[in-house]
């Protein structure tokens, strides 16, 4: 099923197609520091057995429902303070690409892509080899979830559960590289202000008013992202905060 991709430049030009494994991002590491793949290689699996997401938590899917894959890039162009300009680059593929099929999805800080209305689709995480100054490896591990439609989790959603309908794996999989090299690209070029400007418009919650936790509730509104990636919020109080990844939660 999974082919050398014909319509990008370097991604997907090694593609390793794992039945089963245990995370796809794990496999993409051990097989790094053994010098077996280089960048541009992607993991992809059936059946993800213990994938993982942010703050710890378990991403589990249905086997053979959904995408789960890693893609291997080497940023070495970027220092470890920079790497959430991967994460906003990565997000924006991956809202491109959905959003080609369906309405209503958002890219919601830090790592998540989710539905206006029911909840989260597909999820994001990224780790880094660092050499000195620079980042010289990334995985790129992308959860999303195309064909399942029994959750165990209340605000998880499909795109199947979305349109009603199932989807073809292989073509979304095709366009989402392809959108990820284009905008990977992008980066590599110096283009961050276009790509910043790209990632607010899509941010869910921007410039509305919400209710958040940082160890009590409060109502803010979304002002922008730092250049590190924290989140700044505007307070009703008038008072401008800035969190890192743990810091924040939504309500």
């Amino acid at each position: 099923m999974y082919k050398i991709l014909a319509n990008t430049f370097f991604l997907g030009k090694d593609i390793i197609h794992l039945t089963e494994c245990h995370s796809t991002n794990d496999e993409a590491l051990r097989r790094l520091k053994a010098k077996e793949i280089a960048e541009g290689s992607i993991i992809i699996t059936d059946n993800q057995t213990k994938g993982r997401g942010q703050r710890g938590n378990v991403w589990v899917v249905e086997p053979g429902k959904n995408l789960t894959f890693s893609i291997v890039l080497r940023p070495d162009y970027l220092m470890p303070t920079e790497q959430f300009w991967l994460n906003m680059v990565v997000s924006l593929a991956i809202w491109e690409t959905l959003s080609s099929y369906l309405s209503g999805i958002w890219v919601k800080w830090p790592n998540d892509l989710v539905h206006d209305q029911s909840g989260k689709i597909g999820g994001v995480l990224i780790e880094n080899l660092i050499q000195n100054t620079s980042i010289e490896y990334s995985v790129i591990g992308i959860g999303l979830n195309i064909n399942q439609r029994n959750f165990s989790l209340p605000y998880a959603c499909s795109m199947a559960t979305l349109a009603g309908q199932e989807f073809d794996k292989w073509e979304i999989f095709k366009l989402l590289v392809k959108n990820l090299e284009r905008q990977y690209l992008l980066l590599k070029k110096g283009n961050r202000l276009q790509i910043k400007s790209d990632y607010l418009q899509h941010l869910f919650r921007s410039s509305i008013w919400a209710r958040y936790d940082d160890g009590e509730e409060f109502e803010g509104k979304i002002l922008g992202i730092e250049d590190d990636g924290r989140l700044r919020i505007e307070k009703k109080s008038g008072s401008v905060h800035r969190y890192a990844f743990k810091e924040l939660r939504f309500l």
